[in-house]
């Protein structure tokens, strides 16, 4: 006995001890809000509060002081995020996570975003402001390395801390501009379709402008005040997923100009619609000196904010979702397969030799053959099926990259048209820029650079033949690019739907249906006395009018005979619904899986379940539903495998609804009443490390029930699933709100927290108000931040 109790006593005290060495670590691993820290180059002292949920605001006498300080804090609280995603676009991955990631490296080194990054680096002027800005912040992020815990990720990898350097700021931008690039998804499916199927397969799909749709009105306006005139890659997508990457998939935005506010002051709002992932994308930071003010957000390692706002002007983006992406079928000459066929006559294929480094197996050697036009993609995407070569044009690698120009020049300017110049340095990814400000004006410009394409070239599929563009593109001037500037409407908006033509041509894209549009401008249309409750409302809003006009073309086919009396409560409650999600809606859980195994029914006896979930990922599905049940002689309705008999819409819809009705009570119980939404719509915040399932509590967020759905303003889109469990994976990035009434009283939110630091106080403490529609406040004005303060961090010049 007494040898148990020496025993029992030996392993008490030795949880003790290894519950003392975690919480050790875990206080010596958080982020450091409180106290003195030395700064290299600094040229005076730097003040940061932080608010009560860990947003820095800084302060300091100079720009390069603040922006030193601006990459010290970010990383202490980013560094893990900042690793990640300047490891994409170069091909890093591998490294992380092992051999699973080593087809995601391969694509991204051939895409060129790397070399792209050096070439920028290269043409840099090292006296640009842009550019020294951007070395102060850097050396920032590099101080914190040197001196700062290292995260634990670093830990649980197996890779070292290593300096960042300007390459790392474009890599990380050459992601965001790939993961907006949704041809890659869409154009080698579509020829891939037209080859198996035909030509009229494709002309029942909504591939081109609808002109029935809402669509983004251009205006040449005149600005009010004293400012002047105004003159394929699925199995890549599914890897990032994977891993929790964030990529850019959509938004919402619109700006109120003084006739439509109750104030008569500008209000803007925005929520770019983001994967999830923790942490979440955004980094807040409130940057002020004597010659510059900024409340921004931040992408992991670049300095300068894309989301910005101060007491002058306010600004954001959407996804513009044009396309600059194009992809031809290479002729390789007949009796030297070294050569292809160019503009100028054959050319030799260049051969690129790269290497990966891969965890736990050394390195992996590979190489590709690139054309004049771009890479070949053949046994690199999974999607590029035979031996015909097909190459990649990518505006975003082909032309000269100074985005980081636009992003100071945005954040530099000092008013409309300063701004406005500043737009024209971003050629690709293509953004819708919200603005508004003080002086009264709203303004919307599609940034891209453009260029001209004519109506017989088919932008969605391989080109070839005819159907061809030049490598060497005619760019359009900025000025034929969509914008409006002060509309006769009083309000811009944008939810990444199709743009009318200022250029008497259409811009071909990948845009999203009208779903959104089409709630925005009912919503806005009907009031003139907005405030900024309402607007809050309204950015929290799950109302679908598209939804209950696709559900109306449903119910109209169904036939009642032979239907149980639960089904029959079912079709009653569906004609009366408002198209509304709420967590308490079974009409919700009921509409999304009759559509889900109608799709399925339509598209996948032709396609195949390759092909079919391929489609999923684009955007192109989220445009045919509505169409497509609205047109009942579609030739997909058919059933391809019934010989000697053509189905009928009626037939697939009655088919669908009977599925889906036993589909969900086999997995949800016979109650309809009880098939609510929150039983199958949920949002859980993925860490990378949070696939190991034994640490996904301690670095994952969630999983929450979640109101909203797809294309509904409050975003939260879910891929469709056989198992009806809608796991929401992208949506509302931040909601912001500024009010010109009152800026320092503006609002946003965050989806679970300011750090990605699992140590952090700050880690999740937005996650519920989040889920919950609430905002918190931006502060801006000095007196109260500093009187609300819950910690100061003073960087110093001297040890």
């Amino acid at each position: 006995m007494r040898l148990v109790k020496r025993f029992i006593v030996a392993v008490l005290m030795l949880l003790v001890l290894l519950a003392a060495l975690a919480g050790t670590f875990a206080y010596t691993h958080k982020p450091c809000y409180d106290g003195e820290k030395y700064l290299p180059k600094l040229m005076g002292e730097v003040q940061v509060y932080y608010d009560s949920y860990g947003i820095p605001h800084i302060y300091a006498e100079n720009e390069k002081d603040a922006f030193r300080a601006l990459g010290y804090v970010h990383a202490q609280d980013r560094l893990w995020q900042m690793e990640l995603l300047r490891r994409i676009g170069k091909g890093g991955l591998s490294e992380l996570f092992g051999k699973d990631l080593i087809r995601t490296d391969q694509f991204f080194m051939a895409l060129g975003i790397d070399e792209a990054s050096e070439r920028a680096v290269g043409a840099s002027d090292a006296d640009n402001p842009s550019v020294q800005l951007t070395q102060a912040y850097l050396d920032g992020i590099n101080r914190f390395i040197e001196e700062g815990p290292t995260p634990v990720e670093f830990y649980l990898t197996g890779i070292d801390k290593e300096p960042f350097v300007l390459k790392d700021v474009y890599n990380v931008i050459g992601y965001m501009a790939f993961s907006f690039a949704m041809a890659h998804k869409t154009d080698p499916l579509l020829t891939r379709i037209r080859e198996k199927l035909g030509p009229r397969y494709l002309q029942d799909l909504p591939i081109h402008s609808d002109t029935g749709t809402v669509w983004l009105k251009n205006h040449r306006g005149k600005p009010v005040g004293n400012t002047g005139e105004n003159d394929m890659v699925a199995g890549i997508f599914e890897t990032l997923q994977k891993y929790h990457i964030p990529q850019f998939e959509g938004s919402n935005s619109w700006v109120l100009g003084p006739e439509k506010t109750q104030t008569g002051q500008v209000i803007f709002a925005n929520d770019p619609h983001i994967g999830f992932s923790q942490p979440s994308v955004w980094y807040e930071a409130h940057v002020s000196t004597p010659t510059y003010e900024k409340y921004g957000f931040h992408l992991a390692g670049v300095p300068f904010p894309i989301l910005g706002h101060d007491r002058r002007m306010a600004y954001g983006m959407t996804m513009f979702e044009n396309d600059d992406v194009d992809f031809y079928y290479e002729e390789t000459h007949p009796t030297d397969t070294a050569q292809y066929r160019s503009g100028q006559g054959w050319k030799p294929y260049e051969w690129v030799s790269r290497t990966i480094k891969v965890k736990d197996s050394g390195r992996v050697d590979f190489s590709f053959k690139r054309t004049e036009r771009g890479p070949v993609l053949n046994g690199i995407a999974d999607q590029i099926e035979g031996e015909r070569p097909i190459s990649m044009w990518w505006v975003y690698t082909q032309e000269e990259n100074k985005v980081m120009d636009a992003l100071y020049g945005m954040g530099h300017a000092q008013d409309i048209d300063g701004f406005r110049s500043a737009l024209v340095d971003i050629h690709a990814p293509g953004l819708n820029i919200m603005y508004g400000d003080a002086e009264g004006n709203v303004a919307w410009w599609a940034t891209a650079k453009l260029y001209h394409i004519p109506d017989s070239v088919n932008t969605k599929l391989v080109y070839e033949g005819a159907n061809v563009l030049p490598a060497g593109k005619r760019y359009l001037n900025f000025s034929q690019n969509p914008h409006a500037v002060n509309p006769p409407s009083n309000y811009v908006y944008s939810a990444n739907n199709q743009p009318d033509s200022i250029a008497g041509m259409l811009y071909p894209g990948y845009y999203l249906p009208e779903n959104r549009a089409r709630r925005i401008v009912q919503l806005l249309e009907a009031k003139n006395d907005w405030d900024k409750e309402a607007v809050g409302r309204m950015l929290n809003d799950v109302a679908s009018p598209v939804d209950t006009e696709v559900l109306a073309d449903l119910l109209g086919r169904v036939d009642h005979e032979g239907l149980d009396e639960d089904q029959l409560g079912l079709l009653a409650r569906l004609k009366v619904w408002k198209g509304e999600y709420e967590l308490d809606s079974e009409e919700a859980t009921f509409f999304h899986k009759w559509v889900y195994v109608l799709l399925k029914d339509v598209f996948e006896d032709e396609l195949g379940d390759a092909m079919f979930e391929e489609l999923q990922e684009t955007h192109l599905i989220k445009r045919t539903i509505a169409p497509l049940i609205a047109d009942p002689e579609s030739i997909w309705w058919d059933d391809v495998r019934t010989q000697g008999h053509r189905e009928t819409s009626r037939e697939i819809v009655n088919t669908a609804f009977v599925k889906a009705f036993g589909s969900l009570r086999e997995s949800l119980g016979p109650d309809p009443l009880k098939w609510t939404w929150d039983r199958v719509h949920t949002l859980e915040h993925g860490h990378p490390i949070g696939q190991v399932a034994a640490l996904r509590p301690f670095f994952n967020v969630g999983p929450f029930p979640v109101v909203g759905s797809r294309e509904v303003i409050n975003n939260m889109f879910f891929p469709y699933s056989d198992d009806g469990r809608y796991k929401v994976s992208s949506g509302p990035s931040t909601r912001r709100i500024i009010d010109f009434s009152d800026v320092g009283d503006s609002w946003s939110i965050l989806p679970t927290g300011q750090s990605g630091n699992p140590f952090s106080e700050h880690y999740d403490d937005q996650a519920q108000m989040y889920i919950e529609g609430r905002f918190r406040k931006m502060m801006i004005d000095r007196p109260e931040i500093e009187a609300s303060s819950k910690s100061q961090l003073i960087f110093k010049n001297h040890e």
